[in-house]
């Protein structure tokens, strides 16, 4: 099952990554009516938020995302991520995208360990692909590529035992094994420690099935219960409600993978020192290796491999900055380990002449029409655009 984990992982990702983006659009977006020509607009960020699921959930890429393959390393799956937050005209330099797959890993690796259930991590992915609909409930084409991502994540996952979504979020957690960064959120909310590392709860709603614990039942060789015993507990345990739904729509119950961002909160990532006393063990772990760059050469030839969107005509594209200051991302840039710097893996697509053609024809089909209008400028005082994250 490890085979599965990809698109679970992928989407999961890709979720938080949108979260961000929306979020820090949403703060920086002025009123079509009241914006200069280089002002950044509602509009706007629809359109860029627009662009980017609409690559994300292309159908031929979805299909590959969805054959069973191991998981990539870091640096390749961070390559693809590359690509698509530039699938638009916002651009990152290399500093604040490391900043933004920080952001969206933690995140991601922080539901994973909370899940109370393996089964739980679809409910995770199902959350944010519901945020998702909201971001683009005004575009029935991108609306129907999203809901045929859900029906195949239904179909691929809805009849998985427990043990093999067991083993599927055991892969998860060895990919996020060596990332311990400090998130400001995490760490207000006291579900981190300085370190880097987690805070697991010890209260709180059972997984579902389970009954709360403080009991302890005796069992007989015929299988007869002969005794109970009853035992104190240190955290205060609930049964849920109900079960999380696993349709295409329903109540999802677990608040795990909805949107983070939704309430405007300032959110800074740092080194934990076991991340920088841990980076010769990363290396080895981000380094691609030889099986899994080959894997990619075709996804990253679908998503990755798609020229990186160039503005027309005097429309300028947008630089964001996730930190305060020009310094404070130059500075990031030089003092960040280069085993955890997500260097842009160079992959190149298979030259057999039958691939090559096939990878063409998707590669049309991934390229986003809709015309561009003239802007001078626009965005040039968005440096700053995620100096709150």
């Amino acid at each position: 099952m490890a085979a599965r984990a990809l698109p679970l992982l992928f989407l999961n990702l890709g979720g938080e990554m949108l979260y961000i983006l929306d979020q820090r659009l949403r703060a920086q977006s002025i009123p079509g009516e009241k914006a200069r020509k280089d002002e950044w607009t509602d509009g706007d960020r629809r359109r860029v938020m627009n662009d980017i699921i609409t690559t994300m959930f292309n159908k031929k890429f979805m299909e590959e995302l969805f054959k069973p393959q191991e998981l990539y390393s870091k640096k390749a799956l961070r390559t693809v991520y590359d690509r698509l937050a530039h699938a638009s005209i916002m651009r990152l330099n290399q500093a604040s995208m490391d900043k933004l797959y920080d952001l969206m890993t933690m995140a991601f690796k922080y539901q994973v360990l909370l899940c109370p259930r393996p089964k739980d991590i679809l409910l995770v992915t199902f959350n944010h692909l519901d945020t998702i609909k909201d971001f683009i409930h005004d575009a029935p084409g991108i609306l129907n590529q999203v809901d045929e991502t859900f029906r195949q994540l239904i179909e691929t996952y809805g009849a998985l035992s427990a043990g093999e979504f067991q083993l599927i979020r055991q892969t998860l957690l060895v990919f996020f094994q060596d990332m311990h960064i400090r998130v400001s959120i995490f760490l207000k909310d006291k579900v981190q420690n300085s370190n880097g590392r987690f805070v697991l709860p010890i209260s709180g709603p059972v997984p579902w099935g389970t009954e709360v614990p403080g009991l302890i039942r005796m069992f007989n060789q015929n299988g007869d219960e002969v005794k109970r015993t009853e035992f104190t507990t240190a955290g205060n345990y609930v049964t849920p409600r109900r079960e999380g739904s696993f349709d295409l729509y329903g109540d999802r119950v677990l608040k795990l993978g909805t949107n983070m961002y939704s309430v405007s909160r300032p959110v800074e990532t740092h080194m934990s020192g076991s991340s920088k006393n841990s980076a010769s063990r990363a290396k080895e772990n981000i380094a691609p290796n030889p099986l899994a760059k080959e894997e990619l050469n075709f996804l990253a030839r679908l998503l990755g491999g798609l020229e990186v969107k160039k503005p027309g005509g005097s429309e300028m594209g947008f630089r964001l900055n996730l930190f305060t200051t020009d310094e404070e991302e130059e500075h990031a840039a030089l003092t960040r380990p280069e085993e955890l710097s997500y260097q842009v893996v160079n992959i190149e697509a298979t030259q057999e002449p039958g691939r090559r053609a096939e990878l063409s024809r998707i590669l049309g089909e991934l390229e986003v029409a809709e015309p561009r209008p003239e802007s001078g400028g626009k965005g040039e005082d968005l440096l700053a655009l995620m100096d709150g994250l």
